[in-house]
């Protein structure tokens, strides 16, 4: 196969949603019809025993909910498919913004009885940023929720985006029939009695015929009136105003039943785009050009406890990935070789050869990488867009036991890299704070440094408004300002002047005091 072809065979998305609407078990049952698992797990289930492939780590298990973006490729009638499974929780909402740099379209996950939620517009925000194509699966129809016109209201207002169903459920919760498909005009009936397995699918061209009767019985009707109420509203569906992000196609289905997946994912290889081209800040970079380039867009720590390791994900954007072959780290300047990168399901890693754009490559670290680092084969050019966000939580960091320094430094170094959270040391008493997004990461944070470094730290409480990076071109005014503020001036990992503002008041006179400094809320700048 040509590299050409490899190109168009290739299709990366996130699956992104508020928690709980089904996001991780919608890409359980993907990876189930692509063949890449032979029984679904559960993210809480008591007679299912097998946990989530997606939700690998001990405290993702434990609490049934994703922390960390993990990453499966699987071939599905001849398309490879590369899946990021996002966190839901807004706590770990920058790994999601992150993720969504390194994907070519995403699904969004709407819980039907829930509706559009407050993260699900967060995200919705993230990709119109982007321009990112959109795709929505309206799940849980096994149990009651809103009437499906008013979902489809609902998305369109809270999301601003138009909508296009492409299958239409027949009645919900208890006297659920199943779901029509517009698209390719055949009916999938729901037969609750095995969770685990796929029913066929009934093709019906013509749906005033009576045959539907015999599928749908009383529901006969009312779908025909529904369709052609849909027909009748939404325009005819366009490709191209999808791929341009103007309209988002809608599923229904009900992921933990097996039911309207098999429909999203036929739909999804079909119209999903193919790897796009990427800004940097020198050019724009096409995924058909000959010579490699990627970024590195997350990186894990001890994917394998046993082992110990760093994987850094990258994102391949252009050219051929080599196994074996020198390629510049641009911001180091020096030439690195991989022996073993490989691809994933999840934990499991398997080592591969070659890898062409859309793919995500794991990459052993030893320490070399930081998010946002570009490979290429040789041209000095750096990917944009990948920001760590100004944190709104603050924690002096302590260690609690004085045997375990080392582990424990070794634990925050790794921790931080992965861009869970952010280490400043406030240059007044060179005391360790952490900053994050949201509140439930200081606990995975305290969750890890004991269970894969054998370390444990306390916290201690700090009163903090908002950390925000400072820089001037006026030297004399810096100093000056470093000299005023030297209680509230930190460094971050990377050695940047941060100012540690304690109130909205005091950054409001800062900003007004030094009109000469700059302060930035992300760290991309």
């Amino acid at each position: 196969m040509d590299f050409n072809q490899e190109i168009k065979r290739r299709r990366t998305f996130a699956i992104i949603s508020h928690p709980d609407a089904g996001k991780t078990t919608l890409t359980e049952k993907l990876l189930l019809f692509g063949g890449a698992i032979h029984v679904a797990g559960a993210v809480k289930s008591n007679k299912i025993k097998k946990t989530a492939t997606s939700d690998f780590m001990e405290i993702e298990k434990q609490r049934g909910i994703s922390v960390a973006t993990s990453v499966m490729g699987f071939e599905y009638k001849d398309v490879k498919i590369n899946i990021l499974d996002t966190p839901g929780h807004q706590d770990f909402a920058e790994d999601t913004y992150r993720t969504l740099t390194a994907v070519d379209s995403v699904i969004i996950v709407v819980d039907c009885a829930k509706g559009v939620e407050a993260q699900t517009r967060k995200l919705m925000e993230v990709c119109r940023m982007r321009n990112t194509p959109v795709m929505v699966f309206i799940n849980k129809l096994d149990r009651n929720g809103k009437d499906p016109f008013d979902l489809l209201d609902e998305i369109e207002d809270e999301l601003k985006i138009k909508v296009r169903p492409l299958a239409w459920p027949i009645s919900m919760g208890t006297t659920f029939k199943g779901v029509y498909n517009l698209y390719e005009r055949n009916l999938q009936l729901f037969t609750e009695v095995e969770k685990q397995t796929i029913g066929d699918s009934v093709e019906i061209k013509d749906i005033n015929s009576g045959e539907l009767e015999n599928y749908v019985g009383e529901y006969a009707d009312k779908l025909r009136e529904d369709l052609e109420l849909v027909e009748g509203v939404y325009p005819d569906f366009n490709i191209d105003d999808y791929l341009k992000a103007k309209v988002a196609p809608v599923f229904f289905g009900s992921a933990l039943n097996n039911f309207g997946i098999r429909e999203l994912l036929n739909c999804f290889i079909e119209i999903a785009p193919t790897p796009k081209h990427f800004s940097t800040d020198e050019r724009v970079i096409e995924p058909n050009e000959p010579k490699f380039s990627g970024f590195i867009f997350k990186i894990h720590a001890n994917m394998d406890p046993n082992h110990r390791d760093r994987i850094a994900f990258l994102r391949i954007v252009s050219g051929t990935f080599e196994r074996n072959k020198n390629y510049l780290h641009v911001r180091h300047k020096k030439q690195l070789k991989f022996s073993n990168p490989t691809s994933f399901m999840a934990d499991k890693k398997s080592i591969i050869d070659e890898a062409f754009p859309g793919d995500i490559v794991g990459l052993h670290d030893t320490g070399n990488f930081k998010i946002g680092d570009t490979l290429t084969d040789g041209e000095l050019i750096n990917f944009k867009g990948i920001p760590s966000f100004s944190p709104e939580l603050f924690r002096y960091v302590e260690n609690a036991d004085p045997m375990k320094y080392k582990q424990l430094a070794k634990g925050l170094d790794q921790l931080m890299d992965e861009g869970v959270a952010q280490l400043f040391i406030n240059k007044f008493n060179n005391r360790k704070i952490i900053g994050t997004v949201g509140a439930l990461q200081f606990e995975v944070i305290q969750y890890r440094l004991e269970h894969e470094y054998s370390a444990s730290c306390r916290y201690e409480p700090i009163q903090l408004y908002k950390a925000c990076w400072i820089k001037s071109d006026d030297k004399k005014e810096l100093d000056d300002f470093k000299k005023r503020k030297y209680q509230y001036i930190a460094e971050d990992k990377q050695g940047r002047d941060v100012f540690l503002a304690d109130s909205s008041y005091s950054l409001q006179m800062a900003q007004e005091k030094f009109p000469k400094l700059e302060f930035f809320f992300t760290s991309e700048f």
